[in-house]
């Protein structure tokens, strides 16, 4: 009988278990908050998911003993991050998949406007993502220095501009030089890998763009609007 010759996928039990790890709204919140690439003690993640340190604490060693996360200590404090590019770039792929239209609606103005701070820019684990992302990725390839055509790739002209700015591009591991991330909130694929993680750094190091808060939000300052149009002829109007 056709039952009796079905054998198991090995990898079956190992997915069931991820996705259990992430199907669950206080884990998947602090998996998003942590897309800014930052490390967060226990009790900034608990005001931020709104629950109780002691709830927190139990959901972060499952995401740890999952390989999801990874935790540091400092004296009495405990901080956690991501595990790796990779495991961000599963949690954005998966929050891409949402539908804006299944969103919760903010509660208020002040959620209202943290949601359009977090869609004009904000950063995807360590690269640029949102209207500011999306920009600078498309001001890239209309110069001739990244192409989409055929998946995401610097061309030379790119890495010869990269350099030409102060951007290393500092190869580690099997991580990809350039790679399009999709961007939940405008559909389409901004930079990531080796060159998008560079650029943000630099971008945040010379003062073009600057954190809001304590969430994953940027804006460009009048330094980086000015950078910006220089280097790449982004319009400030593109950045806002």
């Amino acid at each position: 009988m056709l039952g009796s010759m079905t054998t198991r996928d090995p990898q079956a039990p190992g997915l069931a278990a991820l996705a259990s790890l992430i199907a669950d709204e206080t884990r998947a919140t602090c998996l998003l908050a942590l897309l800014d690439g930052r490390a967060w003690t226990g009790g900034e993640l608990a005001r931020h998911a709104g629950v109780t340190a002691s709830t927190v604490s139990e959901h972060l060693g499952k995401l740890i003993a999952g390989g999801l996360l990874t935790e540091e200590r400092q004296g009495r404090h405990r901080y956690v991050r991501l595990a790796s590019a990779r495991i961000a770039q599963l949690v954005e792929d998966l929050a891409a998949q949402v539908e804006p239209a299944d969103a919760v609606r903010p509660r208020g103005l002040r959620e209202a406007s943290a949601g359009s701070a977090t869609a004009r820019g904000r950063t995807c684990y360590d690269h640029l993502a949102g209207r500011i992302g999306i920009a600078v990725t498309n001001a890239l390839t209309l110069r001739g220095l990244l192409r989409q055509d055929t998946g995401f790739a610097l061309t030379d002209a790119g890495v010869e501009w990269f350099a030409s700015v102060g951007i290393g591009l500092v190869r580690k591991g099997r991580r990809p030089l350039a790679r399009g991330c999709l961007d939940w909130t405008e559909r389409r694929p901004h930079l990531a890998g080796v060159a998008g993680a560079a650029l943000c750094r630099h971008a945040l190091e010379e003062g073009w763009c600057v954190r809001i808060g304590s969430g994953r939000a940027v804006r460009v300052t009048d330094v980086g609007e000015r950078r910006l149009s220089e280097l790449l002829g982004i319009e400030a109007v593109g950045l806002r």
